[in-house]
């Protein structure tokens, strides 16, 4: 079967959906199919771009393929009579951040017509698509606000191999992308109330200045000799050493679709997760005192929950044991997957 995968294009932007994109046409191809993945430059800002991005998907046609898997907005409009979406990300913009009043789209009557068009164009593609599945918090919002019912299908844990419980080198580490949503800052900030607290955050950054503004907000906390930023994109063995060799990782996205790499990544190396109670997808497998620490979004109830297990090397164990043996349970697998995405 010749299958095209379909993803955005961000400039010098990686993160998960990148990963996993690059993942679905490596295990396709392992499978014995015809594999690619075509990616899309997107752009949402002016948000008057987005109409042209919209149109600009709407009008692509792809030729000489079985079957399309588009991933995310404004991808899955490209039309295809064998498309299926595997919804990673909606433009949240115009639905749940738009009534919380944390979207760039604004409230006024463009803001509006915007947030109208979005949904309009979405359901359409919803109801043409072949099959539909999606993240579990994404398929959540998909009812809430579409009346749509996708099966939920989670992303296997890629390179498992490279995961493995090793010696702690006595920090906690913060990976994947580093930007506001994911709230590196936060841990930056909870560090003063951590005090013996070493932390690692590596990973690509949002933009050219988050590095500077980190190190800045070090600074001001007084904590700049106990936090070591590594912000690039890192190959995944670095990305793996860093895992292996942590007291526990941290990560605490506000209300993430999935339960996220960093954490798969963080169990399959029997390493506890610190996260918070509004990480959304993240605390199906996060359990408080089970596998991780699950506190409140604050540097005060962050630096308590860094240093408990920081300070308690049997502790971290234990709920180490405790975060790989919840992973094996989920039994998330590449070919369970495929055969989902190809039915």
């Amino acid at each position: 079967m010749k299958v095209l995968v379909l993803n955005t294009r961000v400039p010098f932007i990686r993160g998960g959906a990148e990963e996993l994109s690059r993942h679905l046409v490596r295990q396709l191809l392992i499978a014995g199919h015809e594999a690619e993945e075509m990616r899309i430059p997107f752009s949402w800002n002016p948000r008057e771009r987005l109409v042209d991005e919209m149109l600009i998907a709407r009008n692509l046609r792809v030729a000489n393929v079985d079957r399309v898997i588009a991933l995310r907005f404004p991808v899955y409009l490209v039309p295809h009579p064998r498309k299926v979406i595997w919804l990673l990300h909606q433009f949240r913009q115009a639905y749940d951040l738009y009534d919380a009043g944390m979207s760039d789209l604004g409230d006024d009557a463009e803001g509006r017509m915007l947030r109208h068009a979005i949904r309009h164009v979405d359901e359409e593609a919803f109801r043409s698509a072949h099959r539909m599945f999606a993240l579990k918090e994404a398929a959540r919002r998909l009812r809430r606000y579409n009346g749509v019912d996708a099966q939920t299908l989670s992303a296997p844990l890629n390179d498992p191999e490279l995961f493995r419980d090793e010696a702690s080198d006595d920090y906690i580490f913060a990976g994947g992308r580093v930007d506001g949503g994911k709230r590196q800052a936060l841990l930056v900030e909870a560090l003063q109330h951590a005090p013996d607290v070493r932390l690692v955050i590596a990973g690509p950054p949002e933009h050219a200045g988050t590095e500077a503004e980190l190190r800045d907000l070090a600074r001001r906390c007084g904590v700049e000799d106990r936090v070591r930023f590594d912000l690039r994109f890192l190959p995944r063995e670095e990305i793996a050493a860093l895992v292996n060799r942590c007291r526990a990782a941290a990560y605490i996205p506000y209300d993430e679709d999935s339960v996220g790499y960093v954490t798969m990544e963080a169990f399959q190396a029997c390493k506890p997760v610190i996260t918070s109670t509004d990480a959304g997808g993240v605390l199906d497998i996060v359990r408080d005192q089970r596998t991780g620490l699950v506190v409140e979004p604050t540097p005060e109830a962050l630096g308590t929950a860094m240093a408990t297990l920081y300070s308690n090397p049997s502790q971290a164990a234990q709920l180490g044991e405790g975060a790989r043996q919840i992973l094996e349970e989920q039994r998330y697998s590449w070919p369970k997957t495929l055969d989902s995405l190809l039915s």
